[in-house]
């Protein structure tokens, strides 16, 4: 795909980008696939699959108790569990605001860890990186942002995510459809959005402006953004995924970049038949 050609002309050190379409055949890539990048917070997603394998095998169930009084499963995965970002502070009674939080997932981990009697990266490992092949994904710390990974494992997953294996079609199209509609929040990053949609540990793009991906982007893309300057999205519509990994961190320069990549790359699948 020529439109991946365009992370050449991104400020950063290093870059990879593929695209995988939703019958996992990779559609083009880019750059060093085979390099490990930091993935931030593009870990959540591979974090959430996991606990919803947990759902699916019965460790626990999504509108448990977990976190503070009143909060679920459901709530930590979702954002609205009330939990600060980076700390053990309660700010809002479950369900009544989207407050993106580290801290939830790692409360969220240590629950599943505790139901499952293994340490959640050891469950994250032998619930989803092993069965599909992510050999080059690790987890040594936070579940909410010490991923390690490349983007030719994250092609795996994202495809696994357009086509199910791992778990029931139905629980993933749970994942990506909007928990506690309406709710308003800060997009890191991004600023104030209303509503700040998320699923359950994906982020949903609806009419969220700014934003990461394209403007052509559908409503229906879920994904996830990182620090370190990565991205990881799924755009239903378009029938494909795409996944860019850098080693800059984010800031301006993926504010500007990132969506007219995105849109390329969405033209070039559309020009194409996807």
């Amino acid at each position: 795909m020529q439109s991946l050609a365009l992370i050449e002309n991104w400020p950063v050190p290093a870059a990879a980008a593929a695209v995988v379409r939703a019958d996992g055949a990779v559609a083009g890539s880019r750059g060093p696939t085979d390099r490990r990048f930091p993935l931030a917070s593009v870990t959540k997603p591979l974090a959430a699959y996991a606990v919803l394998v947990a759902y699916e095998e019965g460790a626990v169930e999504l509108d448990e108790p977990a976190g503070p009084e009143g909060s679920t499963v459901r709530h930590l995965l979702a954002h609205t569990s009330g939990l600060a970002f980076d700390e053990q502070r309660v700010m809002a009674a479950p369900g009544t605001r989207r407050i993106y939080s580290n801290t939830g997932f790692e409360v969220l981990a240590d629950h599943v860890a505790k139901a499952a009697d293994i340490p959640f990266g050891e469950y994250l490992r032998q619930a989803v990186l092993e069965p599909l092949g992510m050999t080059q994904t690790t987890l040594e710390g936070s579940p909410a942002k010490d991923g390690v990974s490349t983007v030719d494992d994250l092609v795996r997953f994202a495809a696994e995510v357009q086509a199910p294996r791992l778990l029931d079609p139905r629980t993933v199209l749970e994942a990506m459809t909007v928990v506690h509609p309406g709710l308003t929040g800060v997009l890191p990053g991004y600023g104030h959005q209303k509503p700040n949609d998320w699923g359950l540990g994906f982020e949903i793009r609806d009419g969220k402006s700014p934003h990461w991906t394209g403007v052509s982007s559908s409503p229906r893309t879920f994904g996830h953004f990182g620090q370190s300057g990565t991205f990881l999205w799924v755009d239903p519509d378009a029938g494909a995924a795409c996944v860019a990994l850098t080693d800059r961190a984010f800031g301006p320069w993926a504010v500007e970049a990132w969506p007219p990549f995105t849109d390329a790359v969405l033209a070039e699948l559309r020009g194409a038949g996807a």
